[in-house]
């Protein structure tokens, strides 16, 4: 055999591997709590994740459709001696929102379906998918008036610019029971 051939088939050989590789649904990672790097077939570490990477990878599980929720990770919105939690998704918008809490908003009705709020900073909506359609129970950040719009009815319309930001655990007939506008004060919980 001529060298050509051999290395015709080592091009060959390593383009499978390559193609094989970037279709693991795992992208090379390990497996466990303790991912730290990426390692290619044989073994042979080729980059490090950096920190804010490994902790999403740890805090995060695909549920609802695709988004991704952060375990353990709840917002407790507090009104009239009453109180909504929330889950939180994993993007962007949903970490921007985090790091501006604690906050105290006024929310007003909005055509009897959301309630809503203008916030002060807008958030981030770098990768993040949006147009969906509303459904009950989703707290959401609408980009092009940079509102907090939490839903206590369905909407019923897709917008090309709602971002899901997380999904109301328990409470959602507390918020629609309210009328007029009122102030509520939105925290982190464990």
């Amino acid at each position: 055999m001529g060298k050509g051939f051999i290395f015709t088939l080592l091009f060959i050989l390593g383009i499978l591997t390559f193609l094989t590789a970037c279709g693991s649904s795992n992208n090379g990672r390990e497996n466990n709590d303790d991912v730290t790097s990426n390692k290619n077939s044989s073994g042979e570490q080729i980059d490090k994740i950096d920190e804010q990477e490994k902790q999403n990878i740890k805090d995060s599980t695909i549920d609802n459709g695709g988004l991704v929720i952060m375990e353990d990770v709840k917002v407790k919105l507090t009104f009239n001696n009453e109180e909504v939690i929330v889950n939180m998704y994993d993007n962007s918008a949903s970490r921007d929102f985090l790091a501006q809490l604690p906050l105290t908003i006024t929310l007003e009705d909005y055509v009897g379906k959301e309630k809503i709020s203008i916030l002060q900073k807008r958030l981030s909506t770098d990768n993040v998918q949006s147009g969906n359609q509303p459904k009950k129970g989703d707290f959401a950040y609408f980009s092009p008036w940079g509102n907090l719009a939490i839903f206590y009815n369905g909407f019923g319309d897709a917008t090309n610019d709602l971002i899901i930001l997380g999904n109301i655990e328990s409470g959602k007939e507390k918020l629609a029971s309210m009328s007029g506008d009122f102030t509520v004060q939105i925290e982190e919980i464990n």
